[in-house]
C-alpha cells in the first residue's frame, strides 16, 4: 500500500527555518518523483519543488529558489524540504506527493502526482 506522510510543520518567526520531511511507504523512491506543493487560504494549490527519481534532478517555483532545498535519502525513503529564511507568505498546509517516473525531469503540476499525503501546516508569523 502506497502511502505517503509530511510532518516537521509549526510555527515560527520570519526569517527562521523548518525542514519538512515526507516519509514513504510501499514503494521505493528509485521510481517515483515527488513533489510538494502548499495551500493558503483562499488559494490554489501550488508548486514548491519536485525532485526526479533519477540523477536527483530538481524545480523550485521562483518565489522559493535559493531558500529551500529538496532533497532525498533514498535509503530511508524520505524526502525533505529545507525551508530557510522563511516569511509570512510561505504560511500554507504543505503537501508531498508521489508520482510515476520521470527519470531526468519533475513536473511542478498536480496532476503528474497520484498519491498524497495530508498535509503539514506551516505558519510564519511574528
Amino acid at each position: 500500500q502506497f502511502q505517503v506522510v509530511e510532518s516537521g510543520g509549526g510555527l515560527v518567526q520570519p526569517g527562521e527555518s523548518l525542514r519538512l520531511s515526507c516519509a514513504t511507504s510501499g514503494f521505493t523512491l528509485d521510481y517515483y518523483a515527488i513533489g510538494w506543493f502548499r495551500q493558503a487560504p483562499g488559494k490554489e494549490r501550488e508548486g514548491v519543488s519536485c525532485i526526479s527519481n533519477k540523477d536527483n534532478t530538481t524545480w523550485y517555483t521562483d518565489s522559493v529558489k535559493g531558500r529551500f532545498t529538496i532533497s532525498r535519502d533514498g535509503a530511508s525513503n524520505i524526502v525533505y524540504l529545507q525551508m530557510n529564511n522563511l516569511k509570512p507568505e510561505d504560511t500554507a498546509t504543505y503537501y508531498c506527493a508521489a508520482g510515476p517516473a520521470t527519470y531526468y525531469y519533475c513536473s511542478p503540476y498536480r496532476g503528474a502526482y497520484d498519491d498524497w499525503g495530508q498535509g503539514t501546516q506551516v505558519t510564519v508569523s511574528s
